[in-house]
Order: C-alpha cells, then structure tokens, then sequence
C-alpha cells in the first residue's frame, strides 16, 4: 500500500506520507479523534488526497479564521461530529510600542522559533498596518504569553482575543500566462519574476527559494502543477497550470501571483 502511495508524492514527501497513515490508523484502531499540529497547504493537499473519500475516517481543517494558510486538521471516525472548538485555536495581538518600532513577519517567525517549540505549534501571523495577530495552538498558547518578552529590540506582550477579531485576508492574486524551456524551478522562477536564470539560480544556492514551504537548493529542481514557490524579497507565485507544449517545443504554464 505505502509503496503504491509514494509513487503519487515526492520523495521529500514520503516521510509526511506515512505519518499521515499512521494518523488515520491511530483514528481505526482506537475510534478516537486525532488533532495534529499547523500544517501548511501542501501537507494539508497530501492528507486530503490520502484520506480522501474515506469512509470511515473523516477531515476537516481550520486555521482559526478564513482564508489563512496554515490549519489544524482534524481527523475523526465518521460517527463523530467535528466542531469549531475540536481545533484548539486560540487568537493573541502583539501589543507593542507601534508609535516608535516597526515589527516585521520574520522578526515575529524567529522569536516564537527561539522559545523553543515547532513552527506546526503556531499558524499564520496577521498584519495589517501596525497591527499583529497570532494564531496559537491553545495547548501552547499560556507558554507563549509568558515567554514571548521581546520581538527584535522591541519589548512585546500578548492579549488573547476571541477568533472573531482575526484580521481579515484581502490578498489579491494576478494571474499570468508564459512559456519557459524547461519545468526546472530556475527556469520557472525567471520566467515568474522576470530575471536572468542566472539571478535565478544565485538565489536558489543561497537558500532564499521554497517550494511548497521547503527550501530546495537544487536549480534543476522539476517544478509540477500548483506548486508554491517563494523567493525571499519577490512574494509567492503559485504554477497553477502546465499546459503542454508550444510549437517551438517550450512549455506553456500559468502563473499566479501575489505582492
């Protein structure tokens, strides 16, 4: 079976596969629920594809408000009634001095990572203007609002709020249409942002590229449909079509994009 499975997947993937077969047998065999960590929208994809139509183990996700990124998912036997609350999502603001430092999504990322616990413990981080929220898994949540003190030099607190109060995603993706010579990510990504293979690939060695949240250091990485690429510094893209080939043999693909 796992065998078969993997075929479907990248061989980086193949360790999350199989965590998520154990999931869904730990779910059979005890009859219980089974709530993981955040996970970010590639391993949210994998596990629908592999629980899909199931009819005895069920999923849901909920990242504490709509349209974020990164969700909990839960999975459940069929007899079960999954709710809101099953997510375990608590909402907390930053409170800190606005009127004289600015805070940046990385600042933020790297102050939660050093106090020690795994990015699946918090999803994603809302900004809008000088305002920050926070996504935390409720277990963690009381760790979190003691030992976050600082976020770069500034002194920082946290105030729970209900998930009501989530700031609201107004992203707006643009999409766009081109051909590249090969599916190799330097290509994919100097065709995306309109810069020279080579720019592509110093990028790429220096560790500033992810796909699909991992960073990849290999420029003849072979991208596929809906792949997430982000390079630091130029946004996300998403290659959302390959649509074959040209006559002067090149690749046609859609991208979409976000600023």
């Amino acid at each position: 079976m796992n065998m078969n499975l993997h075929q479907h997947f990248r061989r980086e993937e193949h360790g999350f596969v199989d965590q998520v077969l154990n999931w869904k047998e730990q779910v059979e065999t005890s009859y219980a629920p089974k709530l993981t960590d955040f996970l970010d929208p590639r391993e949210q994809k994998i596990m629908e594809t592999i629980i899909g139509t199931n009819t005895d183990v069920l999923v849901k996700f909920f990242g504490g408000s709509e349209g974020v990124e990164r969700k909990r998912a839960f999975l459940y036997p069929n007899y079960y009634a999954a709710e809101e609350s099953d997510f375990q999502i608590s909402l907390y603001e930053v409170i800190y001095p606005n009127k004289f430092v600015s805070i940046e999504h990385r600042q933020i990322l790297g102050s939660l990572m050093s106090l020690g616990l795994k990015r699946g413990k918090f999803g994603d981080i809302l900004m809008d203007g000088d305002q920050i929220q926070i996504f935390l898994a409720s277990e963690v949540s009381d760790y979190i609002s003691l030992q976050l003190e600082s976020v770069g030099r500034s002194k920082v607190s946290l105030k729970e709020l209900s998930l009501e109060d989530a700031i609201r995603s107004d992203e707006v993706w643009y999409e766009h249409t081109t051909t590249v010579s090969s599916l190799r990510l330097d290509a994919i990504l100097a065709a995306t942002h309109n810069i020279s293979r080579q720019k592509a690939q110093a990028f790429i060695s220096h560790g500033l590229v992810k796909v699909n949240w991992m960073t990849i250091e290999n420029a003849a990485f072979e991208c596929k449909e809906e792949d997430m690429l982000s390079v630091r510094g130029y946004g996300r893209a998403k290659l959302s079509s390959i649509d074959g080939k040209t006559k002067k043999d090149k690749w046609r693909i859609i991208v979409e994009k976000h600023n």
